[in-house]
């Protein structure tokens, strides 16, 4: 069985469960990122991250490197290229003087020599956008219908800080038998409120459809929007009860953190299980995605989004 990406739709109906309402919202604040490692193409109006393109702000330069000569820096390559002066006029002199006595001094001294060796490439940032995908565990492992409440309340305050600055939250939700996409990437407050609305809790943990689907709707937009960049946030005991194979539920979802690892998506892992029955498989599943694993006993929609916040910094 293997969950596909969806309309916007109302979670199936499930045996005891129950809808539960959108918590409150507050006023956001920037969520700001460093530079990450990846090299972006486009731009947004978030975070700052390195771009390839001729526009951004000049931070610093690097080595040019083989290929085509791009965007060059031409303080640095001066200043790569001035510490050689000296030993490459001496140079240039003599191979001259050998090949062509009595050359004048001046066309045997150039003023100054730069080499391909010395050319610098500017770095240059610019804004780009981020991409949070909740995933929710909606099974009763969750123990309390008001922390899906709270997850609700961060996504749509999340979304109102997000509407004018182009970053994009999902939402997913696993519970009885598969994941479903409640939320498709978007900045639309409208749309999140509608699609927020109708979630019940309640049924068995399928992780490993959650964390599939979540792998694929990052990776079907990091194809469609190059320039993101993407941030899985699992909300969730860690306990799956229902496989999608063969596996057992555990192996198999620990294999899919795996992959989710190593296409270096970043993850953060929420830990909805009450302190006095934690079995630690939330910080299990933490260590499969190598990222860190959260701990809130009193989660509200505050709370949450300022742990995504922290972690986007």
């Amino acid at each position: 069985m293997q969950s596909t990406p969806s309309a916007p739709q109302s979670a199936p109906d499930t045996k005891g469960g129950q809808k539960v309402a959108i918590g409150d919202q507050f006023h956001v604040r920037k969520l700001n990122t460093p530079l990450d490692k990846m090299t972006r193409n486009q731009a947004g109006r978030r975070s700052m991250t390195r771009t390839d393109r001729k526009r951004g702000r000049y931070i610093r330069a690097r080595p040019m490197g083989e290929g085509r000569v791009s965007d060059l820096a031409f303080d640095a390559t001066l200043r790569a290229a001035a510490v050689h002066q000296r030993s490459r006029r001496r140079a240039l002199a003599e191979a001259t003087s050998k090949a062509t006595p009595g050359l004048k001094p001046e066309v045997q001294n150039p003023k100054f020599l730069v080499r391909r060796s010395d050319y610098q490439r500017k770095v240059r940032v610019r804004r780009t956008a981020n991409l949070v995908v909740f995933v929710v565990d909606a099974s009763w492992s969750m123990a309390v219908a008001e922390r899906m409440a709270a997850t609700k309340g961060a996504i749509m305050s999340l979304l109102t800080d997000a509407y004018q600055r182009r970053d994009r939250v999902g939402l997913i939700v696993f519970q009885k038998n598969a994941a479903t996409l409640i939320l498709p990437p978007t900045s639309s407050v409208e749309l999140a409120q509608k699609a927020l609305g109708d979630i019940p809790v309640g049924g068995k943990t399928p992780l490993a459809a959650g964390l599939t689907l979540a792998y694929q709707v990052i990776t079907r937009e990091l194809r469609l929007h190059p320039e993101v960049m993407p941030l899985m946030i699992i909300l969730t005991d860690g306990a799956g009860n229902v496989s999608m194979g063969s596996l057992p539920p555990q192996v198999e979802a620990y294999r899919i953190a795996n992959l989710i690892r190593d296409e270096s998506i970043r993850s953060v892992v929420i830990n909805m299980e009450h302190a006095a029955f934690d079995q630690g498989l939330a910080r299990k599943l933490a260590e499969n995605l190598d990222c860190v694993c959260l701990s809130l006993r009193d989660l509200h929609a505050e709370t949450l989004y300022a742990a995504v916040k922290k972690e986007l910094k």
